[in-house]
């Protein structure tokens, strides 16, 4: 926050990362659609533990399965990467099968579906961290500024997933039911509350002092961090609905990670190579192979482990159901290997030079 009447260096540029049209649509406002359409659903399906299956294919296979492969693109199907990464490549599947099956056969599916659910919102809290450093790149604001910032998008995320941890078991859960540790505290969400407000406030005051003494205003940051709050917010505490909570979660992280993976991995003037995928129909290809693997993978959880969605995966039901715990403690890690070795691979292929 500036102390005096002199103005901080701020650049003028608004940083979108492909385009003002394209971030518009695909990488923030994903989170205010998904927030109408919310907006729209019946009451049932704000507060109760229905969710008709269109929306689960929808939503679940095409949107949250299909973007775990999208990180294929920007690895094993890229071939800089490929080199870059060659070691990381193969020692991240195996890691994670290894901790995977130590973990279910040892502790049990609840301490495994537990251990992957805090990986996931590792995954999704740092996925919104890098989109605001991405959104901030080109200003040169003061140390607090930045700090504040920062300070801001980890809480619009771990605020909401704090309450959840402190109140009683909602209509919805992240994998299973157990999988997040909570004890009931109307105390401690009162605190949390409180404290979530009054950063707010003091973002909202440096923001208006930054305008004040620069005229400047980052249009994607804090449309991101604003779609951000609100998403998380809504989705977990104003409603206590499962259609609603995956709707905000999956629509606000899924289609930006897909949208960035797409942009990021198009030819460049440094390396002006298509790739397979690219080109007329690059689009419906790299649609087309995340929509197969998806349903591929979905349908095989289904036909051996669920058995919930028939109507969807017939075929798949011919096949056997495993039951057995030591099948299942080698079966299941693997079946969840891609969502284990995305969230693993992600700290790696978005650092600064990769």
């Amino acid at each position: 926050m500036p102390t005096s009447a002199a103005p901080p260096l701020v650049n003028s540029r608004q940083p979108w990362i492909r385009s003002a049209g394209f971030d518009g649509l695909w990488i923030l406002g994903p989170p205010f659609l998904a927030l109408l359409v919310v907006a729209a659903l019946p009451q049932a399906f704000r507060t109760s533990t229905r969710m008709p299956v269109w929306a689960w294919v929808a939503l679940v296979v095409l949107i949250d399965v299909a973007h775990v492969y999208s990180t294929l693109f920007r690895t094993y199907f890229d071939v800089r990467r490929r080199r870059q990464f060659r070691t990381v490549l193969w020692a991240v599947p195996l890691g994670c099968y290894a901790a995977g099956v130590a973990l279910h056969g040892l502790g049990g599916s609840l301490w495994f579906w537990r251990v992957l659910a805090y990986a996931a919102v590792f995954h999704f809290i740092r996925q919104q961290y890098g989109f605001l450093r991405l959104y901030s790149r080109h200003e040169t604001t003061s140390r607090f500024s930045r700090q504040l910032d920062t300070l801001l998008i980890y809480a619009a995320t771990i605020y909401p997933l704090l309450w959840w941890h402190l109140s009683r078991p909602r209509n919805f859960n992240w994998f299973v039911e157990g999988d997040f540790v909570q004890h009931d505290w109307p105390g401690g969400r009162t605190v949390l509350t409180g404290l979530y407000a009054g950063l707010l406030g003091v973002y909202l005051v440096k923001e208006g002092s930054l305008w004040h003494y620069t005229a400047y205003f980052n249009w994607p940051r804090n449309l991101l961090l604003l779609g951000t709050a609100a998403s998380w917010y809504v989705g977990i505490i104003l409603f206590n609905g499962d259609l609603a909570f995956t709707l905000l979660n999956v629509v606000a992280h899924g289609i930006p990670y897909l949208a960035l993976i797409w942009t990021t991995s198009q030819p460049t003037s440094s390396n002006p190579r298509r790739a397979w995928w690219q080109g007329r129909n690059g689009v419906a290809l790299f649609l087309g192979v995340l929509f197969g693997l998806a349903l591929l993978e979905e349908g095989i959880w289904d036909g051996l482990i669920w058995r919930e969605h028939a109507a969807v995966f017939g075929w798949f039901q011919h096949l056997p159901a495993i039951s057995d715990s030591w099948a299942l403690a080698l079966l299941v890690p693997l079946l969840a290997l891609p969502q284990a070795t995305h969230y693993v691979l992600d700290g790696f292929i978005w650092r600064r030079g990769s």
